[in-house]
């Protein structure tokens, strides 16, 4: 499971503290803003994968795709 990833310029993570959340860092790791706040359709984010032009999660409610660099998240239908 990749609780991390770079991306160009930055690194994502899924917040230690409170898995719903995401961070991101533009000096590599010394410092941590937030990304995304969470929302109640994803639930808790277990995972993350850098899928080139988009960024996948899977959550404890399925699996969502962002194109933004994780600010916001829709679900990915089968």
């Amino acid at each position: 499971m990749s609780q991390l990833l770079n991306r160009e310029r930055e690194i994502i993570r899924i917040n230690p503290d409170d898995k719903e959340k995401l961070q991101y860092s533009t000096n590599a790791g010394r410092s941590w803003n937030h990304r995304f706040s969470g929302q109640s359709s994803t639930g808790k984010i277990e995972d993350l994968t850098d899928n080139g032009r988009e960024i996948l999660a899977t959550t404890a409610k399925g699996l969502y795709y962002s194109t933004n660099e994780g600010r916001s998240w829709n679900k990915r239908s089968r």
